[in-house]
């Protein structure tokens, strides 16, 4: 009989030791890893088996875990690994088999500077309130950005952070602020219990995991509007889409007012993508949407495909567009031209400026 705890353990250290950042586990393939934005098949492994993956997968399972998975199907859960490492792993079945996926999670919490992110950000995490939206595709560093955000406030106010989390990623060690860190299912029954419970804790700041629902866009804004410095994340392509996304996610009779809000209370957007880089890894490139009379007229008056022009054409104001963000990348050599056209969502504007 394997031993399939052993097997796990091999397969996390190869993830290690190779730089990946993720692992998945499906049946009829070799354990494979994504290194550098790539799918590359651990070959030495043998090819998975129904029983193996079941073996491999529940080897991390809690007695609780596998009764919800298998009530629900899927599950999303955090497991660390001896203390070493931390992984976010959403199990879920597909034909009837078992399937995983594993995020690896750095125990170190990089810097802005280290992630070689703006320096621009810094600026909203010392807000007293405001709604601050971190977007992007899915695996693009959301979640490592908006960690590194409040671990600055961290180091540098004296703050109560209440951070919801499905499951909780990055752990943080207090240092001049209290961090409370909340789990989906675990400590609050969900996203918008959570949130609204943050108004009876004196809390300062929040961090949202993911706005997955009306009520908790809607209990976030009226956070952020009511003297709360909010953080959260959605999985849309840019700042007009983002704004759309939340006000279209209301009925019609309540769009008037949750587009008022939000434009008193989103103090900036930024979208980031993970660009392979020439000389290997990843290196970000963004946009930036700093919120100011303009952005705040343009969403009350439902005008925000007018958005991106106000971005193209503010960047004496810290407003950066993607475009631009790609168009540096490549005349630094840091990454190909093929890539930045490939990643851009306006190919045509980015012409004129490569």
């Amino acid at each position: 009989m394997k031993d399939y705890k052993k097997e796990m353990a091999d397969l996390i250290m190869t993830v290690v030791k190779e730089g990946a950042s993720d692992l998945h586990l499906t049946v009829a393939r070799h354990p494979t890893m994504r290194v550098a934005g790539s799918l590359i098949p651990l070959l030495k492994k043998e090819v998975l088996s129904p029983e193996d993956t079941k073996g491999l997968i529940f080897s991390m399972l809690k007695d609780r875990e596998e009764e919800i998975l298998i009530r629900e199907k899927e599950l999303d859960i955090s497991y660390a690994f001896k203390d070493k490492v931390r992984f976010r792993i959403n199990v879920f079945y597909q034909k009837g088999f078992l399937g995983a996926a594993l995020r690896l999670i750095p125990v170190k919490i990089k810097t802005l500077q280290e992630l070689n992110l703006p320096d621009v950000l810094m600026d909203f995490t010392g807000r007293e309130q405001g709604f601050f939206l971190v977007v992007g595709p899915i695996g693009h560093g959301k979640s490592t950005t908006m960690a590194s955000m409040i671990n600055h406030i961290n180091h540098t106010r004296a703050e109560h952070i209440v951070t919801i989390e499905d499951p909780v990623e990055y752990l943080f060690v207090q240092d001049k602020s209290i961090i409370d860190q909340r789990e989906v299912r675990i400590d609050t029954n969900d996203f918008k219990s959570g949130l609204r419970s943050m108004f009876r804790q004196d809390a300062n700041i929040a961090m949202i995991g993911e706005m997955r629902d009306t009520e908790t866009m809607s209990a976030a804004v009226t956070a952020a509007e009511t003297g709360h410095l909010i953080f959260s994340s959605l999985h849309t392509n840019n700042a007009s889409q983002t704004i759309d996304r939340i006000i279209d996610s209301f009925p019609p009779n309540q769009q008037n007012q949750i587009r008022l809000q939000l434009s008193n209370a989103l103090v900036g957007v930024f979208s980031q993508r993970l660009i392979p880089r020439i000389s290997g890894g990843l290196v970000p490139a963004y946009e930036l949407l700093i919120s100011n009379s303009a952005i705040r007229n343009l969403i009350r008056e439902n005008r925000t495909h007018e958005i991106d022009l106000i971005i193209d054409t503010s960047l004496e104001l810290g407003m950066v567009s993607l475009n631009r963000s790609l168009a540096d990348l490549v005349r630094a050599g840091e990454i190909s031209t093929d890539n930045a056209y490939k990643f851009s969502l306006n190919p045509r504007g980015l012409q004129g400026l490569i």
